[in-house]
């Protein structure tokens, strides 16, 4: 029984805290979108230069002061 009690134990108190955690180890979705859509402008001018085209005709339509 004693032996259980000292397994737990060092179980316990071997965990990190969550404070500890390196910031490399959290979600970031904003950084990787952003660096995925600068990966694929570069891979693909041609079809990245169409998209912002396309999303800025629509917007503009969209907001057209008449």
């Amino acid at each position: 029984m004693s032996t259980t009690a000292t397994t737990y134990e060092s179980q316990r108190t071997s965990k990190a805290p969550v404070s500890s955690l390196n910031t490399a180890d959290e979600m970031q979705p904003v950084d990787d979108l952003t660096k995925y859509v600068k990966t694929y402008a570069r891979n693909n001018p041609g079809t990245a230069a169409l998209w912002c085209l396309g999303i800025g005709f629509i917007v503009g339509w969209k907001l057209k002061p008449w």
